[in-house]
């Protein structure tokens, strides 16, 4: 089960990771593409956090709207349209809830998921944010249809979302600016595939403030 004040805490989480890790996520970003990345994903995630009291009486779906809104509006760069695209298909997913069962969070994943895939055209092993979410949503779902509760799920899908994220290191980039290095790209971590299992992981945080 997932509240909805836990959705408000992972969002405040991200957002907090990402300032944290926004010269981490330059840097990996100057290597294979425009040095931005970290710059244009804090800038939309404070502009979230000065919003998010305007919503928190809403629902999830209207929740994750609003994020979808404002990261759309806010991000340049491609990380503004795809993790726009995350969050509002993730929105429509849930649309009217006040708390989400594990069915309900696959389901906002896996619609996460296939925005970004439609939207940004890559696939596994293109060396993108894909290879983070991607293992990351088909493991959450096979540890739910294993009976595994709630955190437990998520602590499985965060560990794949990290060693996805590890494993854009060998990989040659076949997408958006890094694909123009060719070769070159190879040997640097994925900035993409780094902020999404920053998110994740912030979605696991929240989970496990609520445990103890």
């Amino acid at each position: 089960m997932l509240t909805k004040d836990q959705i408000l805490q992972w969002l405040q989480t991200f957002a907090a990771e990402i300032e944290q890790h926004k010269d981490y996520l330059t840097q990996l970003d100057a290597a294979i593409g425009d040095a931005d990345h970290g710059i244009n994903m804090e800038r939309g995630f404070k502009k979230v956090l000065s919003q998010l009291h305007s919503v928190a009486d809403q629902d999830i779906g209207n929740i994750l709207k609003a994020v979808s809104m404002t990261l759309i509006s806010h991000v340049g760069g491609a990380s503004g349209p795809l993790y726009g695209t995350l969050f509002l298909r993730a929105s429509m997913a849930v649309t009217g809830k006040q708390a989400l069962s594990n069915a309900d969070i696959a389901n906002l994943l896996r619609a996460g998921l296939e925005g970004v895939l439609q939207r940004g055209k890559a696939q596994l092993g293109d060396k993108t944010m894909i290879d983070a979410l991607s293992p990351a949503v088909t493991t959450f779902q096979q540890a739910v249809a294993e009976g595994k509760d709630t955190l437990e799920a998520m602590k499985y899908a965060v560990a794949t979302a990290e060693q996805g994220m590890k494993d854009t290191i060998p990989m040659q980039a076949k997408k958006g600016r890094a694909s123009y290095l060719g070769e070159r790209s190879i040997g640097h971590q994925d900035p993409g595939a780094t902020s999404c299992y920053l998110m994740l992981k912030s979605l696991l945080a929240s989970l496990e403030s609520s445990h103890k």
